[in-house]
Order: structure tokens, then sequence, then C-alpha cells
């Protein structure tokens, strides 16, 4: 599904210009805390339901026969210092960190992931969580296939692992 340019937050980091994405989504979210990013990746990510560590494993398996490196998914582990730019969380590489900013990469040789979750100074608090992936060849590609059509769901039970969740909308898929 194509989106406009006004349902992806203007705070949102994007891993590629718009027209080289092969898949976008952003959704949000009234929150009732004043959590950095990290510390609401941190809650979300503290417990993951059997079924996506399912997936993550099913992930790993397949995709290690095209030299994808593993994942493993989340570790549940909230981080004892405070991470810098360049470090891992859990598979992801921070781009950026900031009192209102969490950017997260992960990269190989078929794609590129960005996941940008904001918190901008609004009232009432609203958390962003924009996803952008750039393809480079056709196993890029295949991979979001079935991520493409789960990733809106696993986004929203994330969200709602959050203080007082107030889903706003979920501003749809791109997939190209």
């Amino acid at each position: 599904m194509k989106t406009s340019n006004n349902q992806i937050p203007p705070c949102a980091s994007l891993v590629a210009a718009r027209n080289e994405l092969g898949f976008l989504h952003s959704a949000s979210a009234l929150i009732d805390t004043q959590a950095t990013p990290l510390e609401l990746y941190c809650q979300m990510t503290a417990a993951t339901p059997a079924w996506l560590k399912g997936a993550f494993r099913l992930r790993d398996s397949i995709s290690q026969h095209f030299h994808v490196e593993r994942i493993g998914g989340f570790s549940g582990v909230t981080p004892q210092c405070a991470p810098v730019v360049g470090e891992k969380l859990d598979f992801f590489t921070i781009e950026a960190i900031s009192a209102q900013k969490l950017v997260l990469t992960s990269r190989d040789t078929h794609l590129a992931v960005m996941v940008s979750i904001d918190t901008p100074l609004t009232q009432p608090r609203c958390l962003h969580i924009t996803t952008s992936v750039k393809t480079y060849n056709t196993f890029g590609r295949l991979y979001m296939l079935p991520v493409a059509p789960v990733h809106g769901l696993i986004i929203k039970r994330l969200l709602s692992r959050l203080p007082l969740h107030s889903p706003t909308r979920s501003l749809g898929d791109r997939n190209s």
C-alpha cells in the first residue's frame, strides 16, 4: 500500500529516500510515561512471545543458507549503561540516540532496515515507530514477502507493553 508523505511523522528517520524503499510502516501510540525512546524500546522488548521467538528461529534457519547473520531476536536485556552510536542493541546497530529519538539499523548484502523510535515534545505524549526497508536483490525482496504482512502485528504487540497504551493509528505498509 502506498502511503502519503503526511502519514509518516516528520521526525522519522528513513534508511533511504522514500522512492527507494521496498517497505515502509509507521505506527503511533499515545503513551502515559516520560520514558526515553531507549527506555520504551527496552520495555517493549523485555519479554518476547513464543510465536515471535519461533519466527526469529525460522528466519535464522532459512537465512543461514544465504549467508545472512543470525539475529536471534530480542534479548530482553536492558543495557547497564547508556549505549552510544555504533554500539549494538540486540541485533540492531544504534545510529542515533537522544531523549526524543532512537534510530536502529540492521544491514546485510540483501537489505537494510531502519527503525526510528520517536517521542516528539508534544502533549499528549505520542510515540512513533517507523520502519523502513531498502532491498538490494531478489533474496531481500523474497525475505520481505512474509515479513511485511506481520510487521504491523509485531509492532502492535510491542506497543501493547507500554504504560496506558492507546494506539492512535497504524499508518500502513508500503511494499514496492
